[in-house]
Order: structure tokens, then C-alpha cells, then sequence
């Protein structure tokens, strides 16, 4: 449909990672739609071509902040302020209908089904089930709606400093008047809610449409070893994420987007995969190059508790030649 489409925001190249995946995700189930995403000024240049390669339409917009320190400090999320920048999507006017995606999103199935709603329809928050939660929205969008939510912005705020908290209060009947806008909390599935009530997701997990990676720990915030399918957060952040779902962003990560990546030759620090296997290839190159006297055994395990033979066959020129060697 070339009036409709799923809209994400990207507001540095580390949600660049998790719209590419995004939209991998609803290209892989067949969308019909657009796809539109909204970009700061502090997207990268390189970024912003990928995104091209991925989307149908990049916008670039200017940031909103809330700038409401103390309601953000509630959350300990400071940096939720610029997701007021989300309401640029009102202004997408050449569009009759939309379906706001936050980043941290990623399909599972065909989802085209949710542009028969009406605006504005969403998925109640775990946290607060009388809220909506603002990361999946069918909305309407209009120059009216958006000069109206500004003059709201300006004029009452947000109650939690962030978007959720604006549109819940300017969409403030969202809660009783109309169930028809409650979207199945499939539609919106929180990861970190999946463990406050796990019986309720081995009853009707298996039907989830959209997962929601909430909370501090991302998807590209976590270190991925390929070879036992494993993730570990980089954050020091104990929020726990469903590693099925994990592995789901994991594999569209890369197997679509670092090839997009390494072909643009953006950084090689995209694929946190890439270091761990070079970082096991020279430890198996300093254990086979080792003194027989030290079995392969032993020296990996000298390797893994910090006793490396710096002055001898671990020294820096030795580590350099076998990497580059791998590299080559």
C-alpha cells in the first residue's frame, strides 16, 4: 500500500542497528506497506545510506526534548527525553494511515492486519495497564494532531518526561473509552515482562506478533558467540530478555545486516561476532605455536586466568603477526 506504512526512529547509529533489524523483520514476513524511518542530525552519514538500502523513505527531523529532568528521574532514564522526537510521525501527512514502531521492535509474523485500526490504537503497558505503551501505535497523521500535541507538550507536559507520558495524556481516553483501540498485548510483547508473569507466556507466548526489546539492555548491547548461540549483556543492566527472542534479533543481525554493513565498511565493531572469533583464533594459534613442554590444555587455561607469556611467545609482535595473519 504507497499510502500506508510502518514508521521507526533512529536517534544514533546505535538504533540505527535495531531499525535495520526492524525492518529486515517486516520485509522478511512480506510486508505490503512502507517503510519509513525518522533520523537526527546524530546519525551518521554511512548510517543513513544503509538505511536507504533498507527503507523506502528516510526522513530527517529535528530533535524535541522534554527537558523534564525530575519526571525522568522517576524512571532513571534521562536519556528518554528525546523520544518526544517521535511525534515528528504526525507530520507524515502524505500518508493516510500509519503504524509506529519503536526501534527496539521486531516482528515475528505478518502484521499488515494492524492498519485496519483505528488512531489510536495500542497495547496496554505492563507497567501501568490503564497506559498504553507508546512503542507500537496506529495513528493518523496530521499537521493538526502534531501543532496540537506541541501546544500540549509546551503547555502540561509529560508525566513521565518521554512520549509515553505525553500520549497518554493527550490521547487520554484511550483507557475506557473504545476497547476496540486495546491492541492484544501480542502486538507489543514485552521481553521483561515475559518473567513477571511466566505462566501467562507459556499459555500464549507461542501467538506473539511483535517483541518489544524494553529496558535499558538492547539487543546490540549484548555480545553474541555464533557458535553456542549465547548472549551476554555488555551493560552492567540485570534485566533479563527472553533468549529466544534474543537469538531471533541476533540471527536478522547477522546474516542481514553486518553483510550491509562490512559492504558499506562502516566499523567492524558492528559485529561484536567478529571479535570473539578472532580473539579465539589467536588463542588457538598461541596454543598450537606453544613449547611442547606446556600441554594446549594448560596454556589456554594460563591465557583465560591472565598469565600471559608477554616477554616470550605472547609477546606483542608475535600476537600482531598471527593476527594479521588470521585477518589476511
Amino acid at each position: 500500500m504507497t499510502d500506508q506504512a510502518f514508521v521507526t526512529l533512529a536517534t544514533n547509529d546505535s538504533y540505527v542497528k535495531g531499525a535495520l533489524v526492524l525492518a529486515s523483520s517486516l520485509r522478511q514476513y512480506n510486508t505490503k506497506n512502507k517503510l519509513v524511518v525518522l533520523v537526527t542530525p546524530q546519525v551518521s552519514d554511512s548510517m543513513r545510506k544503509i538505511l536507504k538500502k533498507v527503507y523506502d523513505d528516510v526522513r530527517m527531523v529535528n530533535v524535541l526534548d522534554s527537558g523534564d529532568s525530575a519526571h525522568l528521574a522517576l524512571m532513571k532514564r534521562p536519556e528518554l527525553g528525546i523520544t518526544l522526537t517521535k511525534i515528528h510521525c504526525w507530520t507524515l501527512s502524505e500518508y493516510t494511515k500509519c503504524v509506529f514502531m519503536d526501534a527496539d521492535t521486531m516482528v515475528l509474523c505478518n502484521i499488515d492486519e494492524l492498519f485496519e485500526r483505528e488512531e489510536l490504537s495500542a497495547a496496554p503497558d505492563p507497567g501501568w495497564p490503564d497506559c498504553f505503551n507508546s512503542g507500537v501505535f496506529v495513528y493518523k497523521p496530521s499537521v493538526e494532531t502534531y501543532n496540537q500535541l506541541l501546544k500540549h507538550a509546551a503547555e502540561k507536559g509529560s508525566f513521565d518526561g518521554g512520549d509515553q507520558g505525553l500520549l497518554n495524556s493527550f490521547f487520554s481516553s484511550w483507557a475506557t473509552r473504545d476497547i476496540n483501540k486495546h491492541l492484544p498485548f501480542v502486538y507489543n510483547l514485552s521481553s521483561i515482562s515475559i518473567y513477571s508473569y511466566l505462566p501467562a507466556f507459556k499459555a500464549f507466548g507461542a501467538n506473539a506478533k511483535v517483541v518489544h526489546f524494553l529496558g535499558k539492555a538492547k539487543p546490540w548491547n549484548y555480545t553474541y558467540d555464533s557458535k553456542t548461540k549465547c548472549t551476554k549483556s555488555d551493560l552492567n543492566d540485570e534485566t533479563v530478555v527472553h533468549p529466544e527472542f534474543l537469538n531471533l534479533w541476533w540471527d536478522l543481525y547477522t546474516t542481514r545486516i553486518i553483510p550491509l554493513l562490512t559492504e558499506e565498511g562502516v566499523v567492524k565493531e558492528s559485529t561484536a561476532l567478529q571479535v570473539e572469533e578472532i580473539k579465539e583464533a589467536v588463542l588457538q594459534m598461541s596454543v598450537s605455536n606453544s613449547p611442547q613442554s606446556v600441554s594446549s590444555e594448560e596454556r589456554k587455561e594460563r591465557w583465560e586466568q591472565g598469565q600471559v607469556d608477554y616477554m616470550g611467545e605472547d609477546s606483542y609482535d608475535n600476537i600482531k603477526k598471527k593476527l594479521d595473519s588470521y585477518l589476511q
